[in-house]
């Protein structure tokens, strides 16, 4: 059943999407021709009911007007107008039946596995913000909001910031209006104990986590993807030297990357190459990562939301599985 959150958004975009409509059928040739006086009360009178609750909507009393009394209203103009309508209410209605109500999610994979690559692709098709800990942890601390200041005065202490800390500050974030259908958590949680710490949080508003998508590639295909990784720090866009090139890449005599040449495709500004992606540090970061994971994993279940993508395929097959993961629908 859908949230009451879920309905007026809903009902706003399909108003959205109604003006708009109207506007660009009002303006043309076509729905100024004049009916006679008889055909056009037959129209608005089939027509007008099934119209006026989307611009109602939005407080399209003028136009509801027009469709009751103008004669520039033909009924080309509302016959087209309601089809159009419809099919927009009902593009509406599928994409929240499948991927809605809202979706608290948790997006795990080791490094290389395409967490930057896909988890954008989620943002934007489901309309929900991945919350990275660490940028809200910062954005917390230049705040100064409760937490932020406890978290400020651990790290100037040289502590590390507890567990109760991060889950106070992922409980203000998720307040904020983007987070209204759901979220996507990258970074945490990193233990079983952060897990039940999260779960207890979501419990107390009301919420749970829904969705455990991990993205699996063998350990021996992620150091390619690794050392040929290149990352927009501000908005974490990732490229890889093979698979995924920026537009600009120049190679020299050996074949490698000139640095200079390596830019992000949107803004232009320089790309970086984490100081951890190597191959030796690949191989404890994999340990710790298959440490961490596998008790969340396991943590989460028997709950019935965890979903394992085979992340070592094109790029569609992999999109196409993380779909099914996401879905409702099963």
């Amino acid at each position: 059943s859908w949230t009451r959150s879920s309905l007026e958004n809903t009902e706003t975009m399909l108003a959205s999407s109604a003006v708009r409509l109207a506007g660009r059928r009002a303006t043309s040739s076509s729905v100024r021709r004049t009916l006679s006086s008889a055909s056009r009360q037959q129209v608005v009178s089939s027509e007008k009911q099934n119209l006026l609750p989307y611009l109602a909507a939005l407080g399209f009393a003028v136009g509801a007007t027009q469709l009751s009394g103008h004669d520039s209203v033909t009924s080309n103009f509302l016959g087209q107008c309601t089809k159009e309508v419809e099919a927009v209410k009902e593009s509406v209605e599928n994409k929240f039946a499948t991927y809605w109500p809202r979706n608290i999610m948790i997006l795990f994979g080791p490094p290389g596995a395409g967490k930057g690559t896909h988890g954008p692709k989620i943002e934007n098709l489901l309309n929900i913000p991945q919350l990275s800990t660490g940028d809200m942890l910062r954005a917390a601390v230049a705040a100064k909001t409760e937490v932020g200041l406890k978290a400020k005065a651990v790290m100037a202490a040289g502590g590390l910031v507890s567990d109760d800390i991060v889950v106070g500050i992922i409980r203000d974030r998720i307040k904020e209006e983007d987070c209204k259908f759901g979220f996507i958590l990258d970074g945490f949680p990193r233990t079983k104990v952060q897990a039940m710490a999260l779960d207890k949080m979501l419990a107390e508003e009301g919420a749970c986590v829904t969705k455990v998508v991990e993205l699996q590639v063998p350990d021996e295909v992620l150091e390619e993807r690794i050392c040929g990784r290149w990352i927009h720090k501000a908005s974490g866009r990732s490229y890889h030297v093979k698979y995924a090139p920026p537009k600009t890449m120049k190679v020299d005599a050996d074949g490698k990357p000139v640095k200079e040449s390596m830019t992000d495709d949107e803004t232009g500004e320089p790309l970086m190459q984490r100081p951890d992606d190597t191959a030796s540090a690949l191989v404890k970061r994999l340990q710790g990562y298959h440490g961490e994971t596998v008790p969340i994993l396991e943590h989460y279940k028997p709950n019935g939301v965890v979903t394992t993508v085979n992340a070592n395929q094109k790029m569609d097959g992999v999109w196409s599985e993380v779909l099914g993961a996401l879905s409702r629908k099963k």
